[in-house]
């Protein structure tokens, strides 16, 4: 088996916890008394190939923390070109990997950070089945991206900032992070994570910084763009923000999150017929997880004075997301102007 795949080892905010059978077929977490994420991880399970067995195979889906750990988070079954959705998540370095008739044949790391909003990461993992002489033999491909190979002792410097983040020590994690980009500046995940740091810290001008600098060093991040993009957002940096969230959405076209946002900046900047596109996008590409976008929409075209066309999304929204707070006033407002 041979398999290619990013390996990122950043910041995770998580120990180890049981997890029922029950829990773990539906993708949840036990994180104790009170404690709750919001964020989602999901994807395509993509297979190719003419192998016997190809499409007909059940795959199974196990969520871990981090490298390391072998106690699973969660698990699914997922049939060939099916979709796993793990739900409850809270920021931090998660595995996804792929267990077919107890052999585990790829395994995916994922970096899920929110600092500004809640996060739905959309990972897709494509499989290339392929026969070897008369006996069918699996590979597992899924797009390597973004590995930065450090030296041992940065290996070390970056390893000790995550354990630092974890405490929530924010200054320490900052020096030692600083150290590293001194001692290797095209550390472009390093950057990156100073970012995040200096935005956990409410550092934000020190983030944009960071941020950029990381985009500079390697411009196709999509983590970097992405944080970037939503960080001059949140600062009203409108202009800016969509000059990186463009960028982030010609390197990812699939992330219904940089869609969305982008798709906000526009709308920010009254720019609706722009704004319109990647809004639709985002929730084509994910139609739950991206309802606000209904919303957003439904703004728009009451601006507009298309009242039924707003009406239309306010329907569309409440079929997704029936226990709204202010549902009666999307209902009145529906009554009024629904042709």
């Amino acid at each position: 088996m041979k398999v290619g795949r990013l390996v990122l080892a950043l910041v995770v905010l998580l120990g180890l916890y049981s997890v029922s059978n029950a829990q773990m077929e539906r993708g949840e977490r036990n994180l104790g008394p009170g404690a709750r994420g919001e964020n989602v991880i999901y994807g395509d399970l993509i297979v190719t190939g003419e192998a016997p067995g190809a499409k007909g195979t059940t795959y199974e889906i196990v969520l871990y923390p981090k490298a390391g750990n072998s106690q699973p988070l969660a698990k699914q079954s997922v049939s060939a070109n099916g979709r796993y959705r793990f739900i409850n998540l809270l920021e931090g370095d998660y595995d996804i990997a792929v267990v077919v008739e107890n052999n585990e044949i790829t395994r995916v790391r994922v970096l899920l950070r929110a600092p500004i909003y809640k996060t739905d990461i959309r990972e897709d993992i494509t499989l290339e089945w392929k026969a070897t002489g008369n006996a069918p033999t699996k590979s597992a491909s899924v797009s390597a991206e973004d590995l930065y190979k450090r030296e041992p002792a940065n290996q070390k410097l970056f390893d000790k900032a995550a354990e630092f983040t974890d405490k929530k020590k924010y200054d320490e994690s900052i020096a030692i992070l600083k150290d590293l980009v001194a001692r290797d500046a095209k550390d472009f995940q390093a950057w990156t994570e100073l970012g995040t740091v200096y935005l956990l810290s409410k550092k934000m001008d020190d983030a944009e910084k960071a941020y950029e600098q990381s985009t500079q060093v390697r411009p196709t991040f999509f983590l970097a763009l992405m944080n970037l993009g939503r960080l001059r957002l949140m600062e009203q940096k409108y202009d800016p923000a969509i000059m990186a969230l463009t960028r982030a959405v010609e390197v990812k076209p699939t992330s219904a999150d940089a869609n969305f946002y982008l798709g906000e900046a526009y709308l920010q900047v009254k720019k609706g017929s722009k704004a319109v596109n990647y809004l639709y996008e985002a929730l084509k590409l994910d139609p739950i997880g991206k309802a606000d976008a209904h919303l957003r929409l439904a703004a728009l075209y009451n601006g507009a004075g298309l009242k039924d066309k707003a009406a239309a999304e306010y329907v569309e929204f409440l079929k997704k997301k029936p226990d709204y707070p202010d549902k009666k006033k999307l209902e009145e407002y529906i009554a009024q102007n629904k042709k």
